[in-house]
């Protein structure tokens, strides 16, 4: 039974499980000859602090696809197109994605959701329908640890980087106060979960525990209040265009003095441009490539060359990485598990699909050493330190698993 989890809406819940219960699809997709496979990717494209997220994620796909936009397979050349949707980083547009590429038997496997609270309600529909998915960005820790058939990702988990980044501020910074901000999604939530259990137990005391809500614009209530609990240290585990909001009007609550920490989903260009001047000296936390190869780093080079050609300006994440990677290990199933019928149909098990996705690599991806382990995780990575200097992010170490 599906349960009610934050940051999902009793709508989101009912469409969930109504699919769930479903009649699951035939488990053979079937591609007549000349006809194109389809691959889903479901990212947000609307909203502020969203849309260039996930422009910059289907983006990753799109070079992948311009790179091999086809798979071979028995002498056969097979073209591969896209089929992106707008699933808006929430609930209900993971749900809404979902339900409309799983009535359609043509799409072979999906790319994403791009944000956790969409992942979660979205994969007990793609689970009953059999459809396999590779989400380049969901994190949160619990989404590979519920049991779900089709989630897979190429997003290292927040059990990681929550880790991580309350030992890089216990024992690098020095700090033992801190006040957490979550913005009630699973992944926001999940992660000052996963950092103040960690942060406490290093010895650490959390003096303020805050939630705001997403679209919110005006933070200077929640701001005094945490100057009252004088922490050396703002965590904040949203988004852009709120976290954008909390850097600026830190100024006037007299908090500019204490430090700022971010995680992943703040780790681009968007926060420094919304918050501008005031993002100076900020800190953020994202995972990093876990290969140490120079063949990794080149073809990780080349794709970031490429990007910059191609859409006239540098990625805004470090995400684009990890999607072309999902493509890519699509890409190498669909070759894999398809076979020719005597017709020429190209008949692809979902069921095996599926199996084969599960056990994929080790393999070098432009994120990292691709390997799946069986329960949908596909990469752990270490977790970098990045931190706004001259009006740009610079990394200024590391701390591994």
């Amino acid at each position: 039974m599906q349960k009610l989890r934050p940051g999902t809406s009793f709508f989101a819940l009912c469409l969930a499980l109504l699919f769930h219960f479903a009649p699951a699809h035939a488990q053979d997709i079937l591609i007549a000859p000349g006809e194109p496979l389809v691959i889903g990717v479901s990212v947000g494209l609307s909203g502020e602090g969203i849309a260039p997220l996930g422009s910059d994620i289907l983006r990753g796909i799109e070079i992948a696809q311009t790179n091999q936009p086809s798979v071979t397979i028995d002498d056969v050349v097979w073209e591969i197109t896209l089929d992106p949707q707008d699933s808006q980083c929430n609930a209900e547009g993971g749900v809404a994605v979902a339900t409309r590429f799983t009535s359609d038997p043509q799409i072979i496997a999906v790319i994403g959701p791009m944000c956790s609270s969409g992942c979660f309600p979205a994969a007990p529909i793609y689970d009953a329908a059999g459809y396999a998915t590779i989400s380049p960005t969901c994190s949160a820790s619990a989404l590979t640890r519920s049991g779900f058939t089709s989630f897979n990702r190429t997003a290292s988990p927040d059990y990681l980087q929550g880790r991580n980044g309350a030992r890089f501020v216990y024992e690098e910074l020095g700090i033992r106060a801190v006040a957490t901000i979550h913005d009630g999604s699973p992944y926001s939530e999940g992660l000052v979960a996963v950092f103040t259990e960690h942060f406490t137990a290093l010895g650490g005391s959390v003096v303020a525990a805050d939630a705001i809500t997403v679209g919110d614009t005006l933070f200077q209530s929640l701001l005094n209040d945490i100057a009252d609990a004088e922490p050396a240290l703002l965590y904040f585990t949203g988004f852009p265009a709120e976290g954008a909001r909390l850097i600026q009007q830190r100024y006037d609550a007299g908090l500019e003095e204490i430090l700022f920490l971010g995680a992943h989903a703040l780790f681009n260009t968007e926060v420094i441009e919304l918050a501008g001047e005031e993002a100076e000296g900020i800190y953020a936390t994202a995972p990093v490539s876990s290969s140490s190869s120079e063949a990794q780093a080149a073809a990780l080079a080349t794709h970031i060359a490429q990007y910059e050609a191609t859409y006239g300006q540098p990625p805004i994440t470090p995400f684009n990485a990890n999607s072309h990677d999902a493509y890519q290990m699509l890409r190498a199933t669909i070759a894999a598990v398809g076979q020719h019928d005597e017709e020429g149909n190209l008949r692809i098990n979902r069921a095996e699909f599926a199996a084969y996705l599960r056990g994929y690599g080790p393999v070098e991806g432009l994120a990292g050493t691709i390997a799946c382990d069986g329960s949908g995780d596909c990469l752990l990575s270490p977790t970098g330190v990045f931190q706004v200097i001259d009006g740009a992010f610079e990394k200024i170490g590391t701390v591994n698993p």
